[in-house]
């Protein structure tokens, strides 16, 4: 959607172009026409255009309406313990691809009680039991 709409209603008379205070606006001339350009990386935003314009053909109004627009919509990968939404499914194929391995999708609490899970089943008394390299059997120092 441009924010920045002329209508039919503009008779060239270039009040816009030259009340905008940032020159966001600039008319060119090629053989029998008139082109208006509007540049929105230079625009101000301050609806001088809009004000001073005679004949009413600026439509400026989306600026003023202070709302959010839709600019993507993508589907969601949701943790599969709580089923909390946890990030896009493209964002998971973009960490899948880094990490060269599927992204285990949970939330940062089932992650946390999963690995204590895990350390506790693999990990009993909370460190990994040492092998002793003469015998080739577990040295518990306990």
């Amino acid at each position: 959607m441009s924010y920045f709409q002329v209508t039919d209603k503009c008779n060239g008379c270039m009040a816009c172009i030259q009340n905008c205070p940032a020159n966001a606006l600039m008319a060119k001339d090629e053989g029998e026409k008139r082109t208006l350009l509007h540049n929105m990386a230079l625009c101000a935003r301050c609806a001088t255009c809009w004000r001073v314009c005679p004949q009413d053909a600026i439509q400026f109004e989306h600026f003023m309406k202070n709302q959010w627009d839709e600019v993507a919509e993508l589907e969601m990968v949701y943790c599969y313990v709580c089923q909390e939404p946890l990030y896009t499914t493209r964002f998971n194929q973009t960490l899948t691809d880094q990490m060269e391995k599927p992204v285990e999708p949970t939330c940062e609490k089932h992650k946390l009680s999963l690995d204590l899970m895990a350390r506790a089943y693999f990990f009993p008394g909370g460190k990994p039991a040492k092998k002793d390299k003469t015998k080739g059997e577990n040295n518990d120092s306990r």
